[in-house]
């Protein structure tokens, strides 16, 4: 059986005036006159052989029936727009659309994209930085990695590894300085906080029976990036998971003025809509990054073990 579908142009002009309350705005956000506006919609009521708008000095007001189709069209065209964006974002599942916990994203994945490229020349990653969860059915996001306990609903989870906090700072920073070799001196140090987590560092000093002072020398960023950049800028001792600072340790432009940690009781998980069929970017994109961190957990074995939470 054919559809009974009206012209395509004639709904877009209906959803626009009525989400917008205005055919002068309708016209103006669909680059067209405001009689072609009200033509098309003269047109859609005629096909529908039912009135949709009420016309009201400078507004247009939707009718019982037109509040009705409206919330279907929307849906329609929404659905419409996300296939759409999905088919252009990947037309031979040679791009993946990734969302990144931002202090995962700068400090681990972008080290290691070109390891990628080189495996996988002919896939490209759209990177982008997100600390909160995708509604993949709405969304052109095909994978995420996710910071937190796991239980998200809705997605498939692989925990990538769990955030171990350490303190950090600069060689330079201790220069001159005596060693520290208990935990009590941190609290005397410029420490730097994260704004948005302003009792981390309370947290950490608590668990090795330390208090911080009230009125201790403080630095404070508003992520975890910047707040490590500035103690690679001698100006302080950050807290930072020691899985995302490997690398500037290995070159000497970060060290641990102690040798502490604390388990933070959270992690990373790569996450992605629950029984989707991976395309060949995502699966290669999944493969590499399990591979990464396997190999990281062989470079230190106190690292857990890999574990899959489906949701």
């Amino acid at each position: 059986m054919s559809r009974r579908l009206p012209p395509l142009k004639s709904v877009r002009s209906f959803e626009a005036a009525a989400r917008l309350g205005s055919v002068k705005k309708a016209a103006e956000e669909l680059f067209v006159t405001p009689s072609a506006i009200s033509h098309q919609i003269k047109s859609l009521e005629g096909f529908l052989g039912i009135d949709l708008f009420r016309r009201a000095r400078r507004r247009v007001l939707l009718t019982p029936a037109g509040e009705r189709y409206l919330e279907s069209v929307t849906q329609a065209l929404d659905e419409i727009d996300l296939a759409t964006r999905r088919l252009m974002a990947a037309p031979s599942s040679g791009a993946v659309n990734i969302s990144v916990a931002p202090s995962f994203l700068t400090r681990w994945l972008v080290p290691r994209v070109r390891e990628f490229q080189d495996l996988y020349p002919d896939i490209e990653l759209r990177l982008s930085p997100n600390s909160e969860s995708i509604d993949f059915g709405w969304s052109d996001i095909d994978m995420a990695i996710y910071f937190g306990t796991g239980d998200w609903a809705g997605v498939e989870s692989y925990f990538l590894h769990g955030a171990i906090l350490v303190p950090v700072c600069s060689p330079g920073f201790l220069a001159d300085k005596p060693p520290i070799e208990h935990p009590d001196q941190l609290s005397k140090q410029v420490l730097i906080d994260v704004s948005t987590r302003p009792t981390e560092w309370d947290a950490f000093l608590a668990h090795f029976g330390v208090k911080r002072p009230k009125r201790g020398k403080r630095l404070g960023f508003s992520n975890t990036s910047l707040a490590v950049g500035a103690a690679m800028e001698d100006l302080g001792i950050a807290l930072a998971d020691r899985h995302l600072i490997g690398r500037e340790v290995k070159y000497g432009q970060l060290v641990l003025p102690i040798d502490i940690e604390m388990d933070y009781g959270q992690g990373f998980y790569l996450v992605y809509q629950e029984g989707r069929q991976l395309s060949e970017g995502m699966q290669a994109f999944f493969d590499w990054v399990m591979t990464e961190i396997a190999a990281e957990r062989d470079d230190n074995p106190t690292t857990p073990d890999k574990t899959r939470n489906a949701n």
